[in-house]
């Protein structure tokens, strides 16, 4: 038997035990492999591990399972409160978070001479960012369970923010770690400032811009096997040169599938 004369049924059932980068491939191959590439039973599978935690008056309507699928794909869902977003990778359909900076404990986070809570219309996934009006000592820590993560998958975290008018990060290194509780910890030296002019300085790991126009900086990478829970540590600092420092802007902490 040749794979043209499978039935549409029995070829929907193979495609929705692959990927959703595959399914895609494969609807090339023939007809009937493009009429299962498009049905709602292959893409249902692949939603299976989102909207069993997105409420259902918080999932966008859509014409079909595809199409809900890549509006997940490219449009955060925010769930808790509004503390933290959650959507698919586009490739793999694995879950990809970010810790809103509400999300966060911030040190001096609710003195409004040190910390200013406020909307920008850049930040188009929450209704509040925080703003760094002075502090010298520089200090945000989260933590995520690992539970809510997709298993066997092979995680990167990233410090997402905005530098504006900003100053004093550009003196001493700053320190992000990364670790599960009760396992290792990995701690290294960054430079936040793209603008710093200090050569020692510039020769540290440095923040990217992405593509919605903020600035991310790669802080470790795990893996989560999914066996059991596990809660991840996160954290940020500068606390060594009590040099005050103003201008950075906050939005959250992402955790999406690394790609090699």
């Amino acid at each position: 038997m040749e794979f043209e004369d499978l039935a549409e049924g029995c070829i929907a059932e193979i495609l929705s035990h692959t990927s959703p980068m595959d399914a895609c491939k494969l609807s090339l191959v023939s007809r009937a492999f493009c009429s299962a590439a498009e049905s709602d039973f292959v893409w249902s599978a692949f939603l299976l591990n989102l909207t069993s935690i997105i409420p259902p008056s918080s999932i966008p309507s859509s014409s079909s399972k595809k199409g809900l699928y890549f509006n997940l794909c490219n449009h955060p869902t925010i769930i808790d409160q509004g503390k933290k977003s959650v959507q698919l990778d586009k490739g793999t359909g694995k879950k990809c978070y970010m810790l809103s900076a509400r999300n966060l404990d911030i040190i001096w986070g609710d003195a409004a001479q040190h910390w200013e809570w406020t909307s920008l219309p850049e930040s188009s996934r929450f209704e509040a960012v925080a703003v760094l009006r002075a502090v010298c000592w520089f200090d945000i820590s989260g933590k995520i369970s690992t539970v809510g993560l997709s298993s066997d998958t092979h995680y990167a975290v990233f410090l997402v923010f905005k530098m504006i008018n900003a100053s004093g990060f550009h003196y001493h290194p700053t320190v992000i770690s990364l670790g599960v509780s009760g396992g290792s910890t990995n701690t290294k030296y960054v430079c936040l400032d793209l603008n710093v002019k200090d050569n020692c300085l510039r020769e540290l790991q440095s923040p990217k811009v992405r593509s919605d126009g903020w600035l991310e900086i790669e802080m470790g990478e795990f893996i989560n096997s999914g066996l059991k829970e596990e809660q991840l540590q996160i954290k940020v600092m500068e606390t060594t040169s009590h040099i005050q420092k103003c201008g950075f802007i906050l939005e959250g902490i992402e955790l999406r599938p690394k790609h090699v």
